[in-house]
C-alpha cells in the first residue's frame, strides 16, 4: 500500500530544468523532433500492419477510428507522463506503492507479457519489410535486427538509435501522398470519417480492439511514465525526493509534446487506413497476409519503389519501437519486484534490469521461429494489448486523481472527462468482443 507522507507540492517555478530553458526546448524545430519520435513509437510496426488490415478488410468504412482515438491517445499519455513527473516513480512503481500485491501482480504479468508479444510481433514486421529487399529467411533477419537492437541498448544507448533511425520514421508520411494519389471520393471520405458505419461483427470488434490495443499500447505509457523519471535522474535528481513534484512550465511542456506526437501517430493512423481502403480494399485485397500486399498501397506514389519506401518506414519506426518494449517489460519486472532498475545505471550496476532486457530480446526472437506469419501477428498482438489496456488505464486514473500521490496536481475536469471516457470505452470494447467470442 501507499506509504503515506507529506502532500506533494508542485515546487517552485525555480525548479525549472536546463532543458525546458527558453531557447533550449521551447524551440518548435525540438519540439516537432520529440513529438514525432513519439508519435513514431506509437505507429510501430504492430500498428501499420493492424491499420493497413483494417483498411484492406472494410475499406473506407473504418476511417471514423481515427478521431475517436484522438483524444484518447493524447489522455491516456499525458496522464502517465504526469504521474512519472509528479510521483516521482514510473508506473509500475507507483502502483506496488499504492495497491495491494493481488492488484499488482496481475497487471505486471498482463504487461509483461504484452510487451513480449508485442516486441516479437514487431521484429517479425521488421523482418518481413526487410525480406522484400534481402533474399535472406525473416528470422534470419529478425535475428540480425535483434542483435543490433540489443547491442545500442547495453553496449550504446537509445539516443544513439533513436538519432540515427527517427528520420526514417518520416518515411510513414508516404502513406499520405499515397491516399491523395489513390483520389478517393472526398465526399465520402469525409462522411466515413464522421459517421461510423460499420457492423458491429466479431471480425469488426477484433479489428477495433487491435487498434484501442495498438494506439493506446500499455508499453507506451510504462515508457512514457519512466522516461519522465529518467529525465529527471539526467538532470542530477536522483532522489525521489528531488524529483516529486512538476512545475507549470514542465507540464506546459510535456503537454505540448505529447499533443504534437499523437496529432502526428494519429496522421499516418489516418492515412494508412485511407490508403489501403482506397487501393487493397477496392481491388479485393480484404486480407493482408504479405508485406508484399501491404506495400502495394503505396504503389500509387513510389510504383515499382513501393517496396523500398515501405521497408523503410517499418525499420524506422521498429527500431524506435522494439527497445521501448523491450525496456519497457524490464522496468515492469523490476517494478513489480520492488527493484531498481534505470537506462542510466551500467549494466553491472542493474543486471536484473538489462539482463531482463536481453531475455525478453531473446525470446521475442525465438517466438519468431514458431512459423506464425507475421503480418496477422502484427494484428493478433494488437488484440493482447488491447486486453491488458483497460485495467492498468483505471489504475493510472485512480492514481493521477488520488491526492495523496499527486498533491494539488490531480487532475483536472477536462483531463478526467476524456480519461474516465477512454477506460469506458476499452472496458466496452473488450467486453463486446469476449462477447461475441462467447455467443459464436
Amino acid at each position: 500500500m501507499l506509504e503515506l507522507e507529506t502532500p506533494i507540492r508542485p515546487p517552485p517555478e525555480d525548479r525549472q530544468p536546463p532543458e525546458t530553458a527558453p531557447g533550449k526546448r521551447s524551440g518548435l524545430l525540438r519540439l516537432v523532433g520529440g513529438g514525432v519520435i513519439t508519435g513514431a513509437a506509437d505507429d510501430d510496426p504492430s500498428a501499420i500492419g493492424t491499420y493497413a488490415g483494417a483498411g484492406a478488410k472494410f475499406g473506407l468504412g473504418f476511417l471514423w477510428i481515427a478521431p475517436v482515438l484522438l483524444p484518447m491517445m493524447m489522455v491516456v499519455v499525458y496522464v502517465s507522463a504526469k504521474l512519472g513527473q509528479v510521483y516521482g516513480k514510473g508506473l509500475f512503481a507507483a502502483v506496488r506503492d499504492r495497491y495491494p500485491r493481488r492488484v499488482l501482480y496481475p497487471v505486471v504479468l498482463g504487461a509483461f507479457l504484452g510487451n513480449v508479444i508485442e516486441a516479437a510481433a514487431n521484429l517479425g514486421g521488421i523482418g518481413a519489410a526487410l525480406a522484400l529487399l534481402v533474399p535472406l529467411p525473416v528470422p534470419v533477419i529478425v535475428t540480425a535486427a535483434a542483435a543490433v537492437i540489443l547491442a545500442f541498448q547495453i553496449l550504446g544507448s537509445y539516443a544513439l538509435l533513436r538519432r540515427l533511425f527517427r528520420w526514417l520514421a518520416l518515411a510513414l508520411f508516404a502513406y499520405v501522398a499515397a491516399a491523395i494519389l489513390a483520389r478517393p471520393d472526398p465526399a465520402e471520405v469525409l462522411t466515413r470519417t464522421l459517421v461510423p458505419s460499420l457492423t458491429l461483427d466479431r471480425d469488426a470488434l477484433m479489428m477495433i480492439v487491435a487498434c484501442i490495443g495498438t494506439s493506446l499500447s500499455a508499453y507506451i505509457y510504462t515508457w512514457q511514465s519512466n522516461q519522465e523519471v529518467e529525465e529527471e535522474i539526467g538532470q542530477g535528481r536522483h532522489s525521489l525526493r528531488q524529483r516529486k513534484g512538476a512545475t507549470d512550465s514542465e507540464l506546459r511542456r510535456t503537454r505540448r509534446e505529447v499533443i504534437t506526437g499523437m496529432l502526428f501517430s494519429n496522421l499516418i493512423l489516418y492515412f494508412i487506413i485511407l490508403s489501403t481502403g482506397a487501393t487493397l480494399h477496392p481491388a479485393g485485397q480484404t486480407a493482408i497476409d504479405s508485406a508484399a500486399q501491404a506495400a502495394s498501397a503505396l504503389e500509387p506514389l513510389a510504383g515499382s519503389g513501393a517496396k523500398v519506401l515501405f521497408a523503410l518506414g517499418v525499420v524506422g519506426v521498429g527500431f524506435l519501437a522494439v527497445p521501448v518494449m523491450t525496456t519497457g517489460a524490464a522496468y515492469d519486472l523490476v517494478q513489480g519486484l520492488g527493484r531498481e532498475g534505470s537506462l542510466h545505471a551500467r549494466p553491472s550496476e542493474a543486471k536484473l534490469f538489462y539482463g531482463t532486457i536481453a531475455a525478453v530480446t531473446a525470446v521475442a526472437v525465438g517466438l519468431n521461429f514458431l512459423g506464425f506469419n507475421p503480418m496477422r501477428a502484427l494484428v493478433w498482438s494488437g488484440v493482447v494489448q488491447g486486453f491488458s489496456v483497460p485495467p492498468l488505464l483505471l489504475l493510472m486514473m485512480l492514481m493521477t486523481n488520488d491526492r495523496r500521490m499527486m498533491g494539488e496536481r490531480v487532475n483536472g475536469r477536462l483531463v478526467n472527462v476524456f480519461g474516465w471516457a477512454t477506460v469506458a470505452v476499452t472496458f466496452a470494447a473488450t467486453a463486446c468482443l469476449v462477447g461475441s467470442w462467447i455467443i459464436a
